[in-house]
């Protein structure tokens, strides 16, 4: 929570974050194990050709918002994670904490019940029974996944590079984590199979 403010006045933007979502299954690399979050927090991106953080400059071996950097970054020393071990257990900030449009907000809301990851998972586990009915649900969450990003950026002018911290990672690209995976086709539609 204390790394609010530089997100809202800088140095941290909101096109290198994004969230976590309530359902959502991650990593916990303090337990060492998946794990499926039951609080929604924001992560700051990693460089696509690699594992480091997208602050953090290779050449200059150092970190270019050092002196405004996340609290967990100040906390971190490999001699001693003490420090470390408070911030993490600490209150994590979501998206409510930061935005402040109620008409993004609401639209937030809504992704929430039409694309949450408990209506997915049941969607997947219905599919041995219902077959193509509980296809077309996941498939319907997917879309509408796609079109509120896209509805977000026309009408609010949001740019699309912060889709990821308003709306969390696109499903068509989560729901691997359900054994399942997306191929797009030519035209731009998609269908589902298994991964």
């Amino acid at each position: 929570m204390e790394d609010i403010p530089i997100i809202t006045d800088g140095p941290i933007e909101r096109s290198v974050l994004y969230t976590i979502r309530v359902g959502e299954p991650v990593r916990d690399n303090i337990k060492n194990r998946l794990i499926i979050t039951d609080i929604e927090f924001i992560k700051i991106r990693e460089k696509k050709e690699g594992s480091s953080c997208v602050y953090y400059d290779e050449g200059a071996k150092a970190c270019t918002i050092y002196p405004r950097r996340p609290s967990q970054c100040v906390a971190l020393a490999c001699w001693d994670s003490s420090e470390f071990m408070k911030v993490y257990k600490r209150p994590k900030a979501d998206r409510k904490a930061i935005i402040r449009d109620r008409v993004l907000l609401a639209l937030i809301d809504e992704h929430e019940k039409k694309c949450s990851y408990s209506e997915l998972d049941r969607y997947v586990r219905m599919i041995e029974k219902e077959g193509g009915a509980a296809v077309e649900k996941i498939l319907k969450s997917l879309k509408f996944d796609q079109h509120i990003r896209k509805f977000a950026s026309e009408k609010l002018g949001i740019s699309m590079d912060e889709m990821d911290f308003h709306f969390g990672r696109p499903l068509t690209q989560t729901i691997t984590m359900f054994g399942l995976q997306v191929v797009r086709e030519p035209d731009g539609s998609f269908f589902l199979t298994l991964s």
